[in-house]
């Protein structure tokens, strides 16, 4: 499959990439997905995990939560918290899990928040290793 479909990622700030790519993979509630060219129209919301973008070299990034798009062969993921993995130092890392941590050993917490923190650790997790 040599085709190609557009991709742009959205943050508050800017946007982070506007490429043509071969695939993409997004953390979804629904499980991980990849996304291929003329995939059904689609919209969904993220969990807190890493998106793989697959174009003309591999980028991995972090993200917390978001919406994603697709139509006509173009996917917009917009989040408010998505950081490229190569931008993530160890040190940063390890405050996001010790936060984590905290947060998830409050009781007060929601079976839905403990789903999302609880990917969150495990995304970390494999970012640090």
């Amino acid at each position: 499959m040599d085709q190609d479909f557009n991709l742009e990622i959205i943050s508050p700030e800017k946007i982070l990439l506007k490429d043509k790519v071969k695939s993409v993979i997004i953390p979804s509630y629904e499980g991980e997905m990849t996304i291929l060219p003329d995939h059904i129209p689609l919209i969904t919301f993220l969990r807190p995990g890493i998106t793989k973008v697959f174009g003309s070299k591999e980028v991995k990034y972090f993200l917390e939560e978001g919406t994603v798009e697709f139509s006509n062969n173009t996917l917009i993921i917009l989040s408010s918290t998505i950081i490229p993995i190569d931008l993530l130092t160890g040190e940063k890392v390890s405050k996001m899990v010790e936060e984590s941590k905290s947060q998830l050993s409050k009781n007060q917490l929601d079976d839905k928040m403990r789903y999302i923190i609880s990917h969150k650790l495990d995304s970390l997790s494999k970012i640090n290793q």
